[in-house]
């Protein structure tokens, strides 16, 4: 390996580093608690060195919003294909955007609440956030009903989902009708 080489994996591992950092201090503490002092300190780098890797903390939210974007992607999709028809597959995909969500409340406030400097239904967004768009779109698409445009049946879709994981988690929704309000929408919006 070449020193070139040894410098670029030492840099995406610090990369690496701080995003993995700064995200569990988000979990553990909120994203008021994320600071480059803070996450200096974590790691055992100087604040420069941070910024040698990132800006500040707009482009590390960023960064922890691709992260999980692209697990999101992966956890929509895993669940979709064990589904065995459509309403199962919506079904399926709507729990596991919602367990996401409950799972992972400061990557999910980096994805869609938060400022991380990221276009989003633009030539400029990043292939992560278009994949979890796809994602939802694979298997909302089937069933957007004829004359309906696949991609806007799946704004609609993720628009009332990203509300019931952003209610639910502020308490404005009783806890106890969570699978009630998962079928009515798959039963009424998704008409499959």
């Amino acid at each position: 390996m070449s020193v070139q080489e040894r410098k670029q994996r030492e840099r995406a591992e610090r990369e690496r580093l701080i995003v993995a950092t700064a995200r569990e201090l988000a979990e553990q503490q909120g994203w008021d608690a994320v600071t480059t002092r803070r996450l200096a300190e974590r790691i055992e780098y100087s604040q420069p060195v941070l910024y040698s890797h990132f800006r500040g903390k707009r482009e590390i939210i960023g960064a922890v919003a691709l992260e999980g974007a692209a697990e999101m992607a992966v956890a929509v999709r895993a669940a979709a294909s064990s589904a065995n028809s459509p309403r199962e597959r919506v079904a399926a995909l709507a729990h596991a955007y919602l367990d996401f969500a409950a799972r992972n409340p400061a990557v999910y406030d980096a994805m869609f609440q938060l400022d991380g400097g990221l276009a989003f239904a633009d030539e400029d967004t990043p292939e992560p956030l278009k994949d979890a768009f796809a994602a939802l779109l694979e298997s909302l698409g089937e069933v957007a009903g004829e004359g309906v445009a696949p991609g806007l049946f799946t704004e609609v879709f993720w628009a009332s989902l990203h509300g019931l994981a952003t209610l639910t988690r502020a308490g404005r929704l009783p806890p106890g009708d969570a699978e009630r309000r998962v079928e009515l929408l798959v039963g009424r919006l998704a008409m499959v």
